[in-house]
């Protein structure tokens, strides 16, 4: 009988493939059990709260999680977190495809990702950074943390809005949210997707010249951490289609360390009912 498990997968990675993401090692998942009778699985994405999705993970679970950008999947347990799901990969495979994820290197930053959970597929977010304790014999060095919506990191009741984009993102409802949102929040997205090393957030709140797209890539991935704070805007219902954004910020830049900018980003849309986005010219002040 066909693996229900693997049945899944490689249907969805034939989806993702089709819309032409980059499938990354998907074939080293080997983890699957066997004699298992194939089933109907609905592939639309669910945004399930945190409350709702912490009863389907019970402690000690186990479910697979699919990196949304290139389709790379691999196992996980749940072993704590009450906030949000405290996981490690399941065996030494699973740390393996997990750390290519992250090219070959253990991160912070967050990523969007689908879990997999009997029949269902909900919008998650996870970081690549091993902390904390860790019991299995995987070659992981602890734990790490998968958020869903509405859940938390353990030292605060209000979700991560590095997380919460990067849910957006795999619920399909990113682009939805990018269009309603103020100039303040825009600015809130780009200084995130710095924070992340995320360029294709950037993309999707930067109009970037021609001549700017190497120097922003090659500048996005050099960003080591930062800090920003943003004057208040009110531009809700405002007819404004064009204006500059006051800007404090401190970033740390590989081989330049930490600068302090005061910046004036130039916000713009063609029109009230678009989308807010920033000039490139004037982000690539900050990294002068």
């Amino acid at each position: 009988m066909i693996n229900k498990k693997r049945f899944v997968l490689i249907f969805f990675v034939s989806i993702l493939t089709l819309m032409n993401y980059k499938i990354v090692n998907a074939s080293r998942t080997t983890f699957i059990q066997e004699d298992i009778s194939p089933f109907f699985i609905s592939f639309q994405v669910k945004m399930e709260k945190w409350r709702d999705v912490d009863h389907l993970i019970p402690k000690y679970s186990t479910f697979q999680v699919i990196d949304y950008e290139t389709g790379a999947s691999f196992s996980v347990q749940r072993r704590a977190g009450s906030k949000h799901a405290d996981v490690q990969p399941l065996t030494k495979k699973d740390t393996e495809i997990f750390k290519k994820i992250y090219n070959g290197r253990w991160s912070w930053n967050r990523r969007a990702a689908l879990v997999l959970i009997n029949d269902q597929l909900i919008a998650a977010s996870m970081h690549g950074m091993p902390h904390g304790a860790g019991a299995l014999i995987n070659g992981f060095p602890g734990h790490f943390c998968i958020h869903f919506f509405e859940s938390t990191t353990h030292s605060s009741n209000v979700p991560d809005f590095d997380h919460y984009l990067m849910i957006l993102r795999s619920a399909g409802k990113l682009d939805e949210y990018l269009d309603k949102i103020n100039s303040h929040d825009t600015a809130n997205v780009l200084f995130t997707a710095l924070n992340n090393n995320d360029f294709n957030l950037i993309k999707s709140v930067v109009v970037i010249e021609k001549k700017d797209m190497g120097e922003l890539l090659k500048l996005t991935n050099n960003v080591e951490g930062i800090r920003w704070r943003i004057d208040n805007v009110n531009d809700v219902g405002s007819e404004l289609v064009s204006f500059s954004l006051p800007v404090e910020v401190k970033i740390h830049i590989k081989d330049k360390g930490l600068l302090r900018k005061n910046l004036e980003l130039q916000v713009m849309r063609n029109s009230p009912f678009e989308r807010w986005r920033i000039d490139s010219s004037s982000l690539l002040r900050l990294f002068e």
